[in-house]
């Protein structure tokens, strides 16, 4: 028999409940509401800052299972479901409607009351959840995409700092590279000899001067050495490539273009390039030496890079800061749309690319070779150095008489003693300021090594204050060829007695 409780009992579990429609700061779920908010966005500003800092300092990132995923689903689907509140209403309408219940019903209304409460937390808390966690994982991104700048600015700062270091002398590491021999002594009793009007190069061979990048926009490049060789009664030709190509491409043109003084002279060819030109004299003997070795005499490398050089290879390597501001697109601007050249002629001077190339191309070893470095000085002294690199020509004044003509200076050597000492500082490295003294030494070759200070462009164009008592630019090429004559000679006289 089921027992009816006193009204009194109900009025007194009533307020344990809702009154009305809705609740009221009276309430304890209501308290439990009005906290929530502040406890989600503080708990999500935790988060958030937490995911970043650790993710900084080590590999963190953030994996939800799917569980959590579910549970939040389930919740947001317990909110949407009881979100109106309409269930509340009903229950207390009935309640108020009823005037007596007994123990079995007030329980189960109690109970379903409780049930719908709970049912009403965990849809809110569902929900919150399902917003944090939402939240979290859009920090998490967020903060990993911070991450990854951050890493690639290390990354790239790296790069720049670092630059050539590993790459400077590269060819003297290789094990695979032939050594080298000193010629240096031989290169100054033969310089001096010639100082005192001794001079030995024979006029049964034709003399081809390869000039180096931008050389076709020097005037003057190699043409004081050709004007001192015709003077002497040898044929002395300067290379007319462009100078701006790439090295395979001026390989193959000095290739035509040997064989046409081949073929008209009768006569074997000595060579000496500078610079690049150097690199592309080598190549073309790397080439075609099938085709070419009846018809070089040797091959003599002037403060070429054929290692490669760091100034190349800074200015064009990615992946360093210097990305941030295009520098290789305003180099290949400068190169291709205002020098009218080729991006691949520097392109090819880079460690990268010397690598490749000599990795599948060696220098023949019977070609005679001689390799001729230099350190360029960096002394307040040098700043006032002046170049000649061309000439003005003025208008005729009068009218019989001759236009008169002006030298063009430059301050070159200024510009290579500054770069010079950029890379002693940065690198530790001796060079010309362009070229480094261990990448312009050539694995197999008679290597020449003054001690007097020279800078790569005095090989070519005159300084003004040049001292007569050290010997100038076209005597210096005169005793590299001499040099390497004398070399050819040996190597002929070796390989006879080898058949014999």
């Amino acid at each position: 028999m089921v027992r009816a409780d006193n009204p009194e009992h109900l009025e007194s579990n009533t307020p344990l409940v809702v009154q009305g429609e809705g609740f009221t700061n009276d309430g304890i779920i209501p308290h439990i509401f009005s906290s929530m908010p502040a406890l989600n966005d503080a708990a999500s500003y935790l988060a958030q800052t937490t995911s970043y800092l650790t993710g900084c300092f080590s590999d963190y990132s953030v994996e939800h299972s799917p569980r959590c995923f579910g549970s939040s689903g389930t919740n947001a689907q317990e909110l949407v479901e009881f979100s109106s509140g309409e269930t509340y209403a009903s229950s207390s309408t009935e309640i108020e409607h009823i005037p007596l219940l007994t123990n079995v019903e007030s329980s189960n209304a109690a109970t379903s009351a409780a049930t719908h409460m709970h049912d009403e937390i965990n849809g809110t808390s569902g929900g919150d959840m399902l917003q944090n966690s939402s939240a979290l994982v859009e920090s998490n991104r967020i903060g990993q995409s911070g991450i990854s700048i951050f890493q690639s600015l290390i990354e790239r700062a790296r790069r720049t700092v670092r630059g050539s270091a590993d790459d400077i002398g590269w060819l003297q590491r290789d094990p695979g590279m032939p050594p080298v021999e000193d010629g240096t002594e031989r290169f100054l009793e033969i310089l001096d000899n010639i100082k005192h009007g001794v001079h030995k190069l024979p006029n049964s061979m034709v003399y081809l001067l390869i000039p180096g990048l931008f050389s076709n926009h020097g005037p003057l490049y190699f043409v004081n050495t050709k004007v001192s060789f015709s003077k002497m009664g040898l044929a002395c030709h300067i290379a007319k490539i462009h100078s701006e190509s790439s090295v395979e491409k001026n390989a193959r043109e000095l290739k035509e273009y040997i064989e046409e003084i081949y073929w008209g002279s009768n006569k074997r060819v000595l060579l000496l390039g500078h610079s690049k030109g150097g690199v592309d004299a080598a190549a073309a003997l790397s080439l075609y030496w099938s085709d070419l070795k009846d018809k070089v005499a040797g091959l003599a490398l002037a403060q070429s890079p054929y290692g490669g050089t760091p100034i190349a290879s800074d200015l064009l390597r990615e992946g360093q800061l210097g990305d941030y501001v295009n520098v290789r697109k305003l180099t290949e601007i400068i190169i291709c749309k205002v020098i009218k050249g080729d991006m691949r002629a520097l392109e090819d001077l880079t460690y990268e690319r010397r690598r490749e190339f000599l990795k599948e191309h060696h220098l023949p070893e019977e070609v005679p070779i001689v390799s001729f470095r230099t350190e360029a000085g960096i002394s307040p002294a040098v700043l006032a150095t002046l170049s000649h690199v061309a000439h003005a020509e003025l208008p005729v004044v009068a009218p019989a008489g001759e236009p008169r003509k002006l030298p063009v200076v430059m301050p070159l050597g200024a510009a290579m003693a500054a770069c010079a000492q950029l890379l002693q500082l940065r690198y530790g490295e001796k060079s010309d300021g362009l070229v480094t003294c261990r990448d312009a030494e050539v694995p197999g070759s008679v290597v020449v090594r003054p001690k007097r200070k020279l800078d790569h462009a005095w090989m070519v164009y005159s300084s003004l204050n040049d001292d007569p008592s050290e010997g100038d630019a076209s005597q210096v090429c005169e005793a590299l060829l001499t040099l390497l004559v004398e070399i050819g000679q040996k190597k002929m006289h070796e390989l006879a007695m080898k058949d014999e």
